[in-house]
């Protein structure tokens, strides 16, 4: 599977429900155990597949993303994160999705990690990639 960029989520853009911003709508990462349930038709967060919260330190709907910013490099916009770390968890995810929880949890991005990751008793981190026309995780040319 590969990353998803849900078709809902390009019409809201172009509508204005998603602000990427420093200081605009607040994203979440959560991460999940299966991603087979998103689709280009996925709309917003859903329970199915996510890490479970028992016994894995794991909250649901994950954490709050920071370090948003959107930019542009040359005549492509982009928007990123900071990484995002989930403290002390014991957990194995195979992918992660970004909500919009300042628009009714409205589904972003799904992030497939081409297989399983593991913390055990750690950090679990996502990086995101470098900012930038080519490697920023959302980008419009």
């Amino acid at each position: 599977m590969a990353n998803i960029i849900p078709t809902a989520f390009k019409t809201e853009l172009l509508s204005g429900t998603h602000n990427f911003a420093n200081g605009g709508n607040t994203f979440k990462l959560a991460l999940y155990t299966d991603i087979t349930g998103f689709s280009a038709s996925s709309t917003a967060y859903s329970t199915t597949g996510e890490v479970s919260t028992t016994g894995t330190n794991y909250s649901a709907k994950g954490n709050a993303l920071d370090g948003q910013a959107v930019a542009a490099t040359g005549t492509t916009a982009h928007a990123t994160f900071s990484a995002e770390t989930f403290s002390s968890v014991s957990l194995t995810a195979v992918g992660a999705a970004i909500i919009n929880t300042s628009a009714s949890d409205k589904l972003c991005l799904v992030l497939d990690f081409g297989g399983s990751k593991t913390a055990t008793n750690g950090d679990f981190i996502v990086q995101f990639p470098t900012a930038n026309a080519t490697d920023a995780i959302l980008r419009i040319a």
